[in-house]
């Protein structure tokens, strides 16, 4: 990344900062306590399908202090629970917070302060949602996150893809068949400058490519080892880098202790990938049965998404909505081959380019109970996505325990008017139903009469 380009991102981080600060005077956004105090909650801890026992929960230094079945005495700012249910905040393991809310033409066409502004907000309406940590599998987040975990904007944890890997041609390659040829060594396309995605068509290109993230702060590389819904030139079954030019980018990510994702659909893109080192394949709707032995065998991550409708492909074209007819239809045989292999299965939504398909991303995680039991949904976006997050290493941007709610964790809590274990579908209703939300042991939202946050 030039020098000019990222004094780019840190001025539109300010510039968010100045638009969206603005709105931490008011009630229920974040403000820093000594402590807080949940009293009488009934705890889903992420990785049990039962509840606790009524219990009291004390956070401090952003952390899970103390969880006792006794009173806890203390000064710190109290939250009756009345027997409420107390979560781990919701993860989203492949998301694109630069990507959700403008059209394909206006991510890479639109002026970058803007689109970064669009991105803050949405990424506040991320965190009112419940999720308190996203994944971000590709776009320029790193301004963007920097002005969260500075406390400029309200949003969730992110952990940084950085710009897409592609080749050209690929998926992630959203150039204009104008913009051809490319020279070698040129100039860069406009979504190249942005941070959206990177071309490269050699070992060493990728090699570079892949730098260059992992030194911006990415947590993870990301490539795409195969065809794409959403780009024009990119079939679902083509298989794009070759397993040398797949082995480079893994080897740099290993060089850094953190690993390499892949965009891929089909059996060849997903099996090249594994021979190259890849550790988490993205989607794998159209993967078959020795496939899925494979990635059993070898520990494979499957991150994959609860596709069933066309619903979000409305700002696409024919022959990308008949594309990603073929990705709902192997929705089924994905989450089938999960269950009988136990692949280590992450949650998430992919959304992109719509606002209105964003508001529903706690319904896409209750979707999963097509396939698994509420209580096995909801550990699935708590504490085993959280064991994916893990794989970045010391790349890690948020060392500490995330997705469960145990003594010494990071206090990323939600308080459900509710039992979601019982009715998933309260996670649909975020507004309503999530009465407290905590991200890093600060109250963000309280609708408690009387227990709105200092």
């Amino acid at each position: 990344m030039s020098a000019s380009r990222t004094s780019g991102f840190r001025i539109t981080a300010l510039i968010a900062s100045i638009g969206l600060g603005l709105l931490t005077s008011l009630p229920g956004q974040a403000q820093q306590d000594s402590g807080v105090l949940f009293q009488n909650v009934r705890i889903f801890d992420g990785k049990h399908g039962a509840l606790s026992a009524p219990s009291n929960v004390l956070v401090r230094n952003h952390k899970i202090e103390k969880i006792s079945t006794d009173a806890i005495t203390t000064d710190a700012q109290v939250i009756a629970g009345d027997g409420r249910v107390l979560m781990p905040g919701l993860i989203d393991a492949h998301w694109h917070a630069m990507l959700v809310r403008p059209t394909p033409v206006a991510a890479i066409s639109d002026d970058v302060g803007y689109t970064n502004l669009l991105a803050a907000a949405e990424a506040t309406a991320t965190l009112m949602r419940g999720f308190t940590t996203i994944r971000d599998m590709g776009g320029p987040t790193f301004g963007l996150k920097r002005a969260i975990d500075e406390d400029l904007v309200a949003g969730p944890r992110i952990y940084p893809s950085g710009a897409i890997i592609t080749i050209t041609g690929g998926h992630g390659d959203f150039r204009q068949l104008s913009e051809l040829p490319r020279t070698i060594g040129g100039m860069l396309s406009r979504m190249e400058r942005i941070g959206g995605s990177m071309v490269a068509d050699s070992p060493d290109e990728v090699r570079l490519r892949a730098r260059e993230q992992l030194m911006q702060g990415a947590s993870q590389v990301k490539l795409t080892a195969g065809g794409g819904v959403a780009s024009p030139f990119s079939p679902l079954d083509v298989s794009t880098f070759t397993e040398g030019e797949l082995r480079a980018a893994v080897e740099a990510a290993e060089n850094w202790g953190t690993y390499v994702a892949v965009h891929a659909y089909t059996p060849v893109a997903i099996q090249r990938s594994i021979a190259a080192g890849v550790k988490c394949i993205e989607h794998g709707h159209l993967m078959d049965d020795a496939t899925a032995r494979m990635m059993a065998e070898k520990g494979i991550w499957l991150s994959t998404q609860p596709f069933v409708a066309l619903s979000g492909a409305g700002a696409l074209g024919p022959a990308e909505q008949d594309k990603m007819r073929q990705v709902v239809a192997g929705t089924d045989r994905v989450y089938g081959f999960a269950k009988k292999y136990k692949l280590k299965t992450a949650f998430g939504t992919d959304i992109l380019f719509s606002k209105t398909l964003a508001e529903g991303q706690g319904a896409m995680l209750a979707t999963l109970t097509r396939w698994y039991t509420p209580a096995e949904a909801l550990i699935m976006a708590t504490s085993e996505n959280a064991e994916l997050l893990d794989m970045s290493g010391p790349r890690n941007p948020y060392p500490g325990r995330l997705g469960v709610v145990e003594e010494g964790a990071l206090a990323d809590l939600l308080l459900v008017d509710g039992n979601p274990i019982d009715n998933i579908r309260l996670v649909e209703d975020p507004a309503k139903n999530f009465l407290v939300i905590m991200k890093d042991g600060k109250v963000y939202k309280n609708l408690l009469v009387g227990d709105r946050s200092r």
